[in-house]
């Protein structure tokens, strides 16, 4: 693929600093490493980097075009000709930079965006999960889907690994270019909070946009400054959608839904009915050997029974959610009530097979609000005691941590704190953040740093009939140490190991 840097620049505004417009592109890149000969490099500056800082070694690397943001600091027009000056590189000046790299990928890449439907889903929980289900009932639906998330990528059936919910701007076009060249349908869209504040997403129409809930979350140096600047960035979905569909229960409900009903057709689900999708007489209930929810479905598109293969009342909710995409889509009613009867979703309630009588589930809640849920859905399935393993990542809010610990004291039998992702910080600090929140509580527990053997403890002292909660990396496969050092982990597998060495003994 290549294209004229003129015909790219169609429709753009530009200051042209120094080259011409006849040279061709054959890619864009965000990242100098991966610019070669022909490639146009857009400058972005982030919160740890500066792309300007890398525009010489673009350069020797063969970019033909450098773009730079009109907002940098430093970097004048001079020292950027200087730099470039041995080499025959165009630079162009554009306005936000992040936003200029979302336009230019659209065109070089024909506007891929238009050519499927497009369905996002933000909240602070339950996007994953809602989007596996969005998934399984379009490929019920015999549709051609494709997923991007926080699991991983899907498209054409293949799964490719991911790296952050949202990806960057770059990234999704050539996602959605591939889907695309592949006559994919549609594409269900995990949308995060940065991936609307950074402007990922810029650009892009959404012909679904879901609002599943919102909690304190994501709150640090990092991330958002404060939890209004949370709340206003997701909102930002809502501003590029032709539909919408919103959690009429869940926190702020009212902000979100008076944002969302200015922009878009808005269609409301809960537990009540006030909304426009709603259940009712939910009920605990296992099928085909599967532990599940069912209840009594109302909407504007179906009505009748549902059984959802994940249990949990928060999981009713993201069914429902669902539900409502799969309305708007016009998707017949058993369609959807077979696909959501058969869903699974990696690193959310899933099971580690065992023949020890004890439940064990691996799942990704890793803030409060999340924790609180797993353990109150499992409450009513378990006939013994509550065992919760989990610890808090490092670099993140601490509050987060104050509020697990607290969570897991009051909401399960006793709590085995243990250490996620550290990151740059010493695990025991994390860990003993934990405790502040714990020791609010009259719940008992204990310290062991090492995940490894923390999964271990718990399921050794876990007896019949118990549940064994592994909470806060779900699907991760990996530990993140400093300076992003990672090295493999996954609860699931770590899990299955220790109960096959258990097994082996009985």
């Amino acid at each position: 693929m290549a294209m004229l840097l003129s015909t790219l620049l169609n429709g753009v505004e530009y200051r042209l600093i120094k080259g011409s417009l006849s040279s061709r592109v054959v890619s864009i890149e965000n990242d100098s490493r991966k610019v070669g000969a022909g490639s146009l490099f857009v400058a972005i500056t982030g919160a740890k980097s500066d792309g300007h800082d890398y525009i010489y070694r673009a350069c020797e690397t063969g970019a033909s075009c450098i773009v730079v943001d009109s907002r940098r600091k430093g970097f004048s027009d001079e020292e950027i000709i200087e730099n470039s000056k041995d080499y025959n590189a165009t630079v162009i000046e554009m306005e936000d930079t992040r936003v200029a790299i979302a336009r230019l990928c659209a065109q070089f890449y024909g506007h891929p965006e238009d050519r499927l439907n497009l369905l996002g889903i933000t909240g602070t929980k339950g996007k994953t999960t809602t989007a596996f289900m969005v998934y399984e009932i379009l490929k019920h639906d015999e549709e051609k889907a494709g997923l991007i998330g926080t699991v991983c990528n899907i498209i054409n059936g293949e799964k490719q690994a991911t790296c952050r919910t949202t990806p960057e701007s770059l990234d999704i076009y050539r996602i959605l270019n591939e889907m695309a060249v592949k006559k994919t349908d549609s594409c269900v869209m995990e949308v995060s909070s940065h991936g609307l504040k950074f402007n990922r997403v810029f650009g892009l129409r959404f012909d679904v946009g879901c609002f599943t809930n919102f909690f304190e979350d994501h709150i640090g140096p990092e991330d958002h400054p404060d939890l209004e600047d949370y709340f206003q960035s997701k909102l930002k979905l809502f501003d590029n959608s032709r539909i919408a569909v919103v959690n009429s229960d869940c926190n702020e409900a009212g902000r979100v839904f008076d944002y969302a009903s200015k922009r878009c057709t808005t269609y409301t689900y809960g537990l009540t009915d006030k909304s426009d999708c709603y259940a009712t007489g939910i009920e605990i209930t296992m099928r085909n050997g599967v532990v599940g929810t069912k209840f009594e479905l109302q909407s504007p598109w179906y009505e009748g029974e549902v059984f959802v293969s994940i249990p949990g009342e928060f999981n009713v909710y993201n069914a429902l959610c669902a539900i409502c995409v799969a309305g708007v889509l016009k998707i017949d009613f058993e369609v959807v009530k077979n696909a959501l009867s058969e869903v699974k979703v990696p690193g959310r309630m899933q099971p580690v097979k065992n023949n020890m009588g004890i439940s064990v589930l691996v799942d990704y809640a890793h803030n409060a609000a999340s924790l609180e849920s797993v353990l109150k859905s499992v409450r009513p399935y378990c006939k013994g005691k509550i065992i919760s393993l989990f610890g808090c990542g490092g670099n993140r809010s601490k509050v987060r941590r104050f509020e697990m610990g607290e969570v897991s004291g009051n909401f399960a039998d006793y709590t085995i704190i243990t250490s996620d992702n550290p990151r740059n910080e010493e695990p025991m600090d994390i860990i003993n953040d934990i405790v502040v929140g714990m020791k609010k509580t009259e719940g008992k527990f204990e310290i062991e740093p090492d995940r490894r053997t923390a999964i271990a403890k718990a399921l050794k002292m876990a007896q019949k009939g118990d549940f064994v909660i592994i909470a806060g990396k779900g699907h991760e496969d990996y530990q993140e140490f400093e300076d992003g050092r990672r090295e493999y982990f996954e609860d699931a597998v770590v899990a299955s190991e220790a109960v096959a060495v258990m097994e082996e003994n009985l």
